[in-house]
């Protein structure tokens, strides 16, 4: 079966075809490190390698790359004395680092910064001026400007008309030839500290924001790749202009457009202007890491997710369900690998378009499925199932007994003692069992439950858990 996809510069499914055959090649629009990570930085983080994670199963070669970038209006506005922006970028860009890791998103292929490709920026700014698509500014500034009017296709990506945009804000009007132009270089300010500009024919100062990400992507994709992605609200102006730039500038660039969904707060999109953001880094050490990682990723990527307290609550209960059945079959057959081929199902619901949700159905029905044979006795088809069930997991970076999450797994240290404990009492509840005494096993039983651990009796014996 084809891969299939939502192309946004489409509007709709396509085939995927690679540009090189067995291999795929993904730029991710990453962070702008002025302050720490929130749950939408990590909702579109994730979903590029849950991506990343199923194109490698389908036997692609994956190069992803997620860009960084260090040099900005608002991170210049965020330094301090104490603080320059540079040790500001670089401390955020670390946390970014230590929240991705949390939830297990694999590093990206490479991870450039905006600092670090400046004459590649210059080069491919001269190369639009060369074609008649970018001009100084006439006011001293030293900014220079991409003429959206140059440029018919503008617009292409988000199917707006230049009249109906809103204007730039990168620069004084005064400046400009059109509203919609918009800054590929900002000449240094008074205020500015020296640190923050470099050299360039039009003066010194640094980068515009959408001028970073075509050279970064092309620089390490080449002047063509397979997708870009990113989230929506990055769709204009942000990836608009990307377009406008990269085709003017004479390359083909992206062949397909991804937009993740977004994160949102009752109802309300969760954003760092409205003020309703949720620290990522607060989140991952007050909750499991694993069943944040769940929360974000079983919407559909291109789907507005609930991420409140609620939201998280129901995710805890639904991946438990997971992980019961896993814990229950250890216990029967011991440990399973694995299985390398996964169902028909789960593998046709994301080749078309990345559909987790459904994808996760045909896990829940697995699950059930391996339930009913832990009650019935049958190892060979408990077997089946947790192998099936793990390798699904895999592919969505969820697997709780995978090797990349053992660590969260081991367990706190006062869990022997507890076994220790709650085992004696279980054997005094056995013994007053076999002996009729059903009022001292079940003082047993009810004085456990007042303690938050359910007792399961089983055909192997009685084993207990701790509600959530």
């Amino acid at each position: 079966m084809t891969q299939r996809l939502y192309d946004t510069r489409l509007q709709s499914l396509v085939d995927f075809a690679p540009l090189r055959p067995g291999e795929v090649s993904l730029y991710v629009c990453g962070p702008t490190v002025q302050s720490g990570p929130h749950l939408g930085h990590l909702r579109s983080a994730l979903i590029y390698d849950q991506i990343r994670r199923w194109f490698t199963h389908e036997g692609y070669r994956v190069t992803l790359v997620r860009n960084v970038t260090d040099i900005d209006d608002k991170t210049l506005a965020n330094a301090t004395p104490e603080e320059p922006w540079w040790a500001l970028a670089y401390r955020v860009e670390r946390e970014f680092g230590e929240v991705y890791g949390a939830l297990r998103i694999l590093p990206p292929t490479y991870e450039p910064r905006a600092t670090g490709v400046i004459p590649e920026i210059q080069e491919l700014i001269s190369r639009l001026i060369e074609r008649g698509h970018a001009y100084a500014a006439n006011d001293g500034s030293g900014d220079v400007y991409f003429d959206t009017a140059s440029w018919p296709a503008y617009g292409e990506l988000t199917h707006q008309r230049p009249a109906d945009m809103v204007d730039a804000a990168d620069g004084p009007a005064r400046a400009k030839r059109n509203a919609t132009d918009f800054a590929l270089w900002k000449g240094r300010k008074a205020d500015e500290p020296a640190s923050a500009a470099w050299a360039s024919p039009w003066g010194e100062g640094r980068p515009g924001w959408h001028i970073e990400c075509s050279a970064m992507s092309t620089k390490y994709l080449g002047p063509a790749f397979d997708i870009h992605g990113g989230g929506r609200d990055l769709r204009f102006p942000h990836h608009e202009n990307e377009l406008a730039q990269s085709k003017a500038a004479g390359d083909d660039f992206a062949q397909y457009w991804l937009h993740n969904g977004l994160v949102s707060l009752g109802g309300t999109k969760m954003s760092k202007s409205v003020g309703n953001t949720i620290s990522a880094t607060e989140l991952v050490h007050t909750r499991r890491p694993i069943v944040v990682r769940y929360l974000l990723g079983t919407g559909h990527y291109r789907s507005t997710i609930e991420a409140g307290d609620s939201a998280y609550d129901e995710a805890e209960a639904a991946f438990s369900r997971i992980e019961n059945f896993l814990e229950r079959a250890t216990r029967l057959v011991g440990e399973v690998d694995a299985a390398a081929e996964l169902p028909e199902a789960f593998e046709a619901h994301l080749r078309d378009d990345f559909s987790v949700p459904q994808a996760l159905a045909v896990i829940f029905d697995t699950v059930s499925e391996g339930n009913n044979g832990v009650s019935a006795g049958d190892t060979e088809g408990v077997r089946a199932s947790v192998a099936l069930v793990r390798g699904m997991l895999d592919i969505l970076g969820l697997d709780p007994l995978a090797d990349e999450w053992a660590q969260d797994n081991a367990g706190a240290s006062l869990e022997p003692v507890l076994d220790k404990l709650v085992g004696e009492l279980l054997e005094q509840r056995t013994a007053a069992r076999t002996v009729k005494d059903w009022a001292a096993a079940d003082r047993i039983r009810d004085g456990l439950a007042a303690a938050g651990i359910t007792i399961e009796d089983s055909p192997q014996g009685p084993h207990w858990s701790v509600n959530e």
